[in-house]
């Protein structure tokens, strides 16, 4: 035991000394070095799960630094939401550092340090591909596996906007700036580092992303950035659904989904995504219920609420739902299986572009399937429909329909003051029951004795 301690201990001694050599050989001066007077970050708006996590780095001898989105977002004074760490440490020895952390991904290995509820990326310093080989790509250029390691420059001139290439070390609270990254926030420019088009072709989800930041952070796409965007559209074919899914969901989610609605549709990107888009804008009520579904999802997230995928995702294929059950009724089915019958034609037919997870899809179906049970207004239909858990979001879906002329809006009011109604009072506010009893009859059950049948029916 006592040898096996000594072992461990002197052998982290020599990790130390071999890492504090690979932070001395570290070369930052291709770098602009801007200091805290100069760049302004406010420190207390950094996550102290990300301090601890470089200090716990740079403790242990390697050099470690908050990263792209976050370092950008300081910059423009906004508090970020996730924060990213780049080091010279390998994943194996950020995983000897960290006592509770993983190794992730295959694509990119990356390391996740867990501090209570919060995680924290750290990635090693990506570097050059220098042999034929190095990184794994498929026809189309698109680079799916990719575990080279470098330098910080080299890390820097992989990333893909000037504005995500900037490294703040808040032992010194230095930014390190090789892209003037800095400068093209200052004149509200997203400018690609390196050739755009073999950027996209590496990685298509980049044209999603610079959709995304132009429309958050209201930065204008550089011409040269923009320019190959609309004709490699198609390259999004080759992404991985659910990968397509998670960043459609982060565009969905800025706080700024209509302007990159816009933006999507006028670089020509939804196609591959969301397809039915351009039918449902086409249409004035179809329009009206996605952009009222959008403003309701913004004005929620820039108030600090959250904001549920499902429900956005189960407006905006609302009118491809009405359209395929409306086709099923057409063709002779009645109408509830002609309702679910639609739903799932269109979530198999939108899995093919972007694969929406089940535990949303499942919460799509629960909200579309309420919108015909909240026009039965008589007997006990609507006291179990308040009892529905998906109740609250079926609701707020009916309420956009009324709000979009889709629905009389007769019926979203009758429905708020029956919901805020005390429980004596809703008897008093049924409609009548119109509907014509019918008696039906139950299946044919014998007697124990087996020679005696027994018909009942009930009404």
């Amino acid at each position: 035991m006592i040898k096996r301690f000594l072992q461990k201990v002197f052998s982290k001694k020599t990790k130390a000394v071999v890492a504090i050599n690979q932070a001395d050989s570290i070369d930052t001066s291709m770098a602009k070095k801007i200091t805290a007077k100069t760049h302004k970050i406010d420190k207390s708006l950094i996550s102290q799960a990300a301090l601890k996590t470089c200090d716990g780095l740079q403790k242990a001898g390697f050099e470690a630094f908050i990263v792209g989105g976050a370092v950008r977002d300081l910059l423009l004074n906004f508090k970020p939401k996730d924060f990213d760490i780049a080091t010279n440490a390998t994943p194996e020895e950020v995983n000897r550092v960290f006592r509770r952390s993983r190794i992730i991904g295959r694509r990119f290995r990356l390391v996740h340090v867990l501090w209570g509820q919060e995680t924290i990326e750290v990635s090693t310093f990506r570097g050059h591909h220098q042999a034929e080989g190095d990184a794994k790509t498929n026809d189309s250029g698109r680079i799916i596996r990719d575990n080279i390691f470098g330098s910080v420059e080299e890390d820097a001139a992989r990333r893909d906007f000037t504005a995500n290439a900037l490294y703040y070390n808040p032992a010194n609270e230095e930014v390190l700036d090789f892209h003037n990254g800095v400068a093209d926030i200052k004149a509200n420019l997203l400018r690609m580092i390196g050739d755009p088009l073999t950027r996209y072709q590496e990685d298509p989800v980049r044209m999603l992303r610079a959709v995304r930041l132009s429309a958050k952070l209201g930065l204008k796409i550089d011409s040269a950035t923009q320019a190959p965007i609309a004709k490699n559209a198609d390259l999004l074919q080759d992404v991985p659904p659910s990968r397509l899914f998670d960043e459609m969901l982060k565009l969905f989610l800025s706080g700024h989904a209509i302007e990159s609605i816009n933006v999507l549709r006028a670089q020509h990107l939804h196609h591959g995504l969301l397809p039915m888009l351009d039918v449902v804008l086409e249409q004035p009520m179809g329009e009206k219920f996605v952009m009222l579904a959008l403003k309701n999802t913004d004005d929620r997230i820039l108030a600090g609420k959250s904001a549920n995928p499902s429900f956005l995702f189960a407006c905006l294929l609302w009118h491809e739902v009405l359209a395929a059950w409306q086709s099923y009724q057409d063709k002779g089915e009645s109408f509830i299986p002609a309702l679910h019958m639609g739903m799932n034609e269109v979530i198999a037919t939108q899995a093919e572009k972007l694969a929406i997870h089940n535990r949303h899809t499942a919460t799509m179906k629960e909200i579309w399937g309420l919108q015909p049970r909240f026009e039965q207004r008589a007997g006990k239909r609507p006291f179990g429909i308040l009892e529905h858990p998906r109740y609250r979001a079926g609701y707020d879906f009916l309420l956009l329909r009324c709000d979009s002329g889709e629905m009389d809006a007769e019926l979203g009011k009758w429905w708020t003051a029956f919901a805020e109604a005390k429980p004596d009072e809703r008897t008093s506010m049924l409609l009548p029951d119109t509907a014509t009893k019918k008696r039906r009859k139950r299946s044919r059950k014998k007697s124990s004795a087996g020679d005696k049948v027994i018909l009942e029916s009930i009404e």
